[in-house]
C-alpha cells in the first residue's frame, strides 16, 4: 500500500478518539467555568433586624379649619347718624373699648324730657301725700268724710304708680343714650367697618357695624369618619390600642407650609351624633395661640396625640416586598436560609410599616440586600445593624 494513503486513513480513524479524549480532559479540569457541575452559588450578604415589640403612637391626621373661639357681630342698638369711628380696622380691640359714636343729641333731649316728666310726677305725688296728711286728722274729728279720705289715698297710690312709670321711661332714655357709644363686647381682632362716618344706621335695617373675632384662644374644627372612629373604638375595646378620653386628647396643628405649630391644644368638644351628610363625627380643639399667628379661616392638618399601639412590631419599608399574592418579607430561617413570610401591614409610621399579622417577636427580618435574595437561598448576615432608611441597597 502507498505509504501516504496509509497515513491519511490512520489519521481519519484516530480523529473521533482524539475528540473524545479532549472532551474528557476538559470535563476533568472544570472547563472554562472553573466550578463543578451543579455547584451552589455563594451566600448573599444581607443585613437583618430582630423584631422587638414596642409602644408606638398611631398617626391620626385629619383636615381641619381654624375659627375664633368667640365671633360676634357689633350692631347698632339705636338709630342715628354715625359721627365717629374710634378703632382701626383689622387691629386688636379690648373689651369695652369704644368703637363708634352715634349722634347722641336726640337721645340727650329724650333724657331731659324724661327727667322733667319724673319731676312732674313726683310733685303730683307729694301733693297727694299732703292731701292725705291733711284729711287724716279731720277724719278722726269727724270733720271730713270717709269718702274724701279714701279718694285722697287712691290719688297717692295712683301718683306713685305714675312716678314709677316716668322713672322707667327715664331709665330707658338713659339706656338709649348709652347705646350711642358702641363698645366692643369682647376682646379680639376687629373686622372691616360696614359703614363710614355720616351714614344713617338703624337696628332693623343696616345695623351691622363690624365683626370681632377672639383668636386667643383659637378653635380648630375637624371631623373623623364614622368608619375610622368605629375601628378605633373596637381596637380600644380589644386592648390593641390605648387612648385617653376625647376630652383628654391633645392635638398638633400642621400649617399650610408643612410645619408643626409649636403650641399644642386639647379637644374641648366631641359631637354625640354622626352627621348624615358626611358620615363623620365633628370634634373641636382649643389652642392658646399666644402669639396670635393662627387666624380664623385657615385650613390646617390636625394630628391627634395620645393614641398608642402597645406591643407593636415594625419593619423598615424597604424590607417589605410586593408579590402577586400580596406583601411579604424574608426572614432568617434555620441554617441561614431565607424564608418567605406573607405579612399584612397597617399604618405607615415614618419610614416603617406597622405589621398587623404574619410576624412574631424575635424573628430576624432581612432588610438590606433582599433584592438578590431568593426563597430558600443561603444568606450571610453582615455585622452591625441595617443601613439607615433611605440608604441604597
Amino acid at each position: 500500500m502507498n505509504p501516504s494513503r496509509f497515513a491519511h486513513s490512520l489519521s481519519r480513524a484516530l480523529l473521533p478518539v482524539l475528540a473524545l479524549a479532549a472532551g474528557a480532559c476538559t470535563q476533568g479540569t472544570g472547563g472554562a467555568g472553573g466550578g463543578p457541575p451543579g455547584g451552589e452559588p455563594p451566600p448573599v450578604p444581607v443585613t437583618a433586624m430582630r423584631l422587638e415589640p414596642r409602644t408606638v403612637a398611631l398617626p391620626f391626621e385629619l383636615n381641619g379649619r381654624l375659627e375664633g373661639s368667640r365671633e360676634v357681630e357689633v350692631r347698632a342698638r339705636v338709630a342715628g347718624i354715625l359721627l365717629e369711628r374710634h378703632y382701626t380696622e383689622g387691629q386688636p380691640v379690648k373689651k369695652g373699648q369704644s368703637l363708634y359714636l352715634i349722634d347722641p343729641a336726640p337721645y340727650r333731649a329724650e333724657v331731659q324730657v324724661a327727667e322733667a316728666k319724673v319731676a312732674e310726677e313726683q310733685a303730683k305725688l307729694a301733693r297727694a301725700e299732703r292731701e292725705v296728711a291733711r284729711l287724716a286728722p279731720l277724719l278722726a274729728a269727724h270733720a271730713a268724710s270717709q269718702r274724701d279720705y279714701d279718694n285722697a289715698v287712691s290719688e297717692v297710690e295712683l301718683a306713685r304708680a305714675t312716678v314709677l312709670s316716668a322713672q322707667a321711661q327715664l331709665d330707658r332714655s338713659r339706656l338709649d343714650l348709652s347705646y350711642t357709644r358702641v363698645e366692643a363686647p369682647i376682646a379680639g381682632i376687629s373686622g372691616r367697618a360696614e359703614h363710614s362716618e355720616g351714614s344713617l344706621v338703624s337696628p332693623d335695617e343696616n345695623g351691622l357695624l363690624t365683626r370681632i373675632v377672639q383668636v386667643q384662644p383659637i378653635w380648630v374644627r375637624f371631623s373623623v369618619s364614622d368608619q375610622v372612629l368605629w375601628s378605633l373604638k373596637k381596637a380600644i375595646a380589644e386592648r390593641r390600642v390605648t387612648s385617653p378620653t376625647p376630652r383628654e386628647l391633645e392635638v398638633e396643628v400642621v400649617t399650610a407650609d408643612g410645619s408643626t405649630y409649636p403650641e399644642r391644644g386639647r379637644v374641648n368638644f366631641s359631637a354625640s351624633t354622626v352627621e348624615s351628610a358626611t358620615g363623620s363625627v365633628e370634634l373641636r380643639a382649643e389652642l392658646p395661640n399666644a402669639a396670635g399667628d393662627l387666624l380664623p379661616g385657615q385650613f390646617v392638618r390636625v394630628r391627634l396625640l395620645g393614641i398608642e399601639r402597645p406591643g407593636a412590631l415594625l419593619v423598615p419599608q424597604r424590607a417589605v416586598q410586593q408579590g402577586q399574592a400580596g406583601k411579604f418579607v424574608f426572614v432568617l430561617g434555620a441554617g441561614d436560609v431565607a424564608e418567605v413570610k406573607p405579612v399584612v401591614v397597617g399604618s405607615w409610621l415614618g419610614e416603617e410599616w406597622l405589621i398587623e399579622s404574619g410576624l412574631e417577636a424575635g424573628e430576624q427580618v432581612l432588610v438590606d440586600g433582599v433584592v438578590k435574595v431568593r426563597p430558600g437561598a443561603k444568606v450571610v448576615v453582615s455585622e452591625g445593624s441595617p443601613a439607615p432608611a433611605g440608604a441604597g441597597h
